[in-house]
Order: structure tokens, then C-alpha cells, then sequence
């Protein structure tokens, strides 16, 4: 006790703070998230995410490059689909020529090592803007899995390492394992969005891919919460993950990140697959937007908050902020 201990001696100078840290960031930590648009030489940045863009193929390719030498490890792709492609079955989604299964390809020739993880869900590729089948007003759970596991196989024909399921249907982590082991690809894993929270954090995102749920001519949800978890609940994160994992899952996720990281422990402390942590896009909006009015700094807030999420029990944390954190800790 005082005076006999005193923990500011651990705090002296950077040194020792250094050396007695008990959590540390490096850029193989971080997956960054990428959207892929048609066309050549195409770039326009999202207005609600300043930083990120929309990319088409070749500038694609160039940026995993430049990422890679960076150090990061892992992407994690999604896709702007054009609206004649989308309909109520999402068969766009396992075309072998689609975006998505070109851009694997694209990126797996270019820079073999990187880790490659799609999106698995129809809402791109959806004409009401949700993660499933619209039938009889509501998004039919096997239907849409049977779907999924198509999608899936079609990723990994095309080079994919892992799928990462963020539609949040019952049973589709058991579906899309069984699919992906008939099909011959033993070892294609499955990061799967386990804890998946209907949050208003997701707005830009949904923006980028605009994937929000639509008025339709037909009864649809309003919403995605028939499927997406409710933020109010714990217990159903931890059991969500714990189904996942005896389905099949590699990894499991939490998403949101910042303001979900008593998930994050809780799911850490019940599973023994990695967790990895969605730092989504309303979190990096918020950073970006204050520090614009120099409210925050951008870098001390960005490191802070990757630091807690890894601290808090995150493997692998996808964020939009990976590009410049790598840069960041290079230095």
C-alpha cells in the first residue's frame, strides 16, 4: 500500500510505459473494408465517409497492393451493384462474372498473399434493400440460405479465403459450411457476423452500397431488425456466437465496435475462435467530422479507440481506419 507502492513509477516517461504496456497495435491487427464499383480508373469518395471510396476494379487492386506493403493482412470486400442487375432473388450475387467474384479474382492475381473475405448477404443485390428473400412481407430465413450458400461457393471458385456471412440468418453458418465442404472447398473459412446489432451506426455505410431498406410495391420490413439483434440484449450475443462456432464458424464478429466492447468481452470470454471487431462506418464518421471542426484529434482519437477495441478482446479489427493507423504506426 502507499507509500510502499506507488503505480505512477510505471508511468514515469514513455520508456517504461512502453515496456509495461499490456496491449499493443500493429497493422497486421486491422482488415480494411473496400467497396468496388464498375468501370476503369474510377474513384469518387463517399461524402458521409471522407477518406474511403468507391473503386473500381484496376484502382482496386492498386490500393491492396499499396495496403499489403503496409502491412495489412486482410480485406474485406463489398460491391456497388447497378440497379438493372438487382431483383428479388438476388441471383446476381453468384453470377461467376459479377463484380464481386471479378474483383476476387483480380486481387488474389495481383497480391496472392492478402487475405480476401467478401461480404455474404443479398442487400446489395436486393431490389427492397434487405439481407434476404422478401416473401409474404418478411425475409424468408431458408430461402435466403440457400441463396447464401450459391453466393458463397461462387467466392470461393473464385479465390475468396474466407466468406463472411453479415446477413444474420438462423442456421446459415451450418449451411454455407456444409455447401462450401460439397463443393470441394475444405478450407475456405467462415468469419461470420455473429453479434450483428440493428444500429443507426451502419448510415454511411449504407449510403456507400445503397443497401438501405426501400418502399416497395409490395409488403417489405421497414427495417432489418426482424433479423439484425437488438441493442438492449447481451445474453444473445454470447449465444449467437456460441451457435455460430458449433456451426462451423472459423471467426466470429461484433458489430458495432466502439459502443459494443462489453460484447466484445463477453463474446471473447465464452468462445475459442478469434473475434474480430467492426469499427463501422458511423464510428469513423463521427471521428472525422468532429476533427474536421477541430473538435478531436483525428489521430490521438483513432488510436485510442483501436487500441480499446483490441484491449477489450478483439483478434482482428476491421475498420476504415486501417490505411491510416498502418501509416501512423510505421512512423
Amino acid at each position: 500500500m502507499f507509500p510502499l507502492q506507488r503505480g505512477r513509477r510505471l508511468r514515469t516517461n514513455e520508456s517504461i510505459r512502453s515496456l509495461v504496456r499490456e496491449t499493443t497495435l500493429s497493422p497486421s491487427d486491422f482488415m480494411f473494408p473496400m467497396f468496388i464499383a464498375e468501370g476503369d480508373n474510377y474513384k469518387v469518395e463517399i461524402p458521409s465517409m471522407p477518406g474511403i471510396f468507391r473503386r473500381s476494379i484496376d484502382l482496386t487492386v492498386e490500393e491492396v497492393k499499396e495496403l499489403f506493403d503496409l502491412g495489412i493482412r486482410a480485406v474485406n470486400l463489398y460491391v456497388k451493384v447497378d440497379e438493372s442487375l438487382k431483383d428479388n432473388t438476388g441471383k446476381e450475387a453468384w453470377n461467376p462474372d459479377g463484380l464481386m467474384q471479378k474483383a476476387i479474382k483480380a486481387i488474389k492475381a495481383a497480391c496472392p498473399e492478402i487475405i480476401v473475405m467478401p461480404d455474404v448477404a443479398l442487400d446489395p443485390y436486393s431490389i427492397y434493400g434487405h439481407d434476404g428473400i422478401i416473401e409474404n412481407g418478411d425475409v424468408a430465413n431458408d430461402a435466403t440460405n440457400e441463396a447464401l450458400v450459391k453466393m458463397a461457393v461462387s467466392h470461393a471458385q473464385a479465390g475468396a479465403d474466407f466468406v463472411a456471412p453479415s446477413d444474420m440468418m438462423d442456421g446459415r453458418v451450418l449451411r454455407l459450411r456444409q455447401g462450401l465442404d460439397a463443393a470441394g472447398f475444405h478450407n475456405v473459412g467462415i468469419m461470420s457476423y455473429s453479434a450483428k446489432y440493428a444500429s443507426a451506426f451502419y448510415g454511411p455505410f449504407r449510403d456507400a452500397l445503397d443497401s438501405a431498406p426501400r418502399e416497395a410495391d409490395v409488403v417489405v420490413p421497414k427495417d432489418k431488425k426482424t433479423y439484425q439483434m437488438d441493442y438492449a440484449n447481451r445474453i444473445e450475443a454470447i449465444k449467437e456466437a456460441l451457435w455460430d462456432v458449433e456451426e462451423g464458424a472459423d471467426m466470429v464478429m461484433v458489430k458495432p465496435g466502439i459502443a459494443y466492447l462489453d460484447i466484445v468481452r463477453e463474446v471473447k470470454n465464452a468462445v475459442n475462435v478469434p473475434v474480430t471487431v467492426y469499427h463501422v462506418s458511423g464510428e469513423y464518421a463521427m471521428i472525422k467530422a468532429a476533427a474536421e471542426r477541430g473538435w478531436l484529434d483525428n489521430d490521438k482519437i483513432m488510436m485510442e479507440q483501436l487500441m480499446c477495441i483490441k484491449r477489450a478482446g478483439a483478434s482482428l479489427i476491421s475498420t476504415y481506419f486501417a490505411k491510416e493507423a498502418a501509416i501512423l504506426l510505421k512512423k
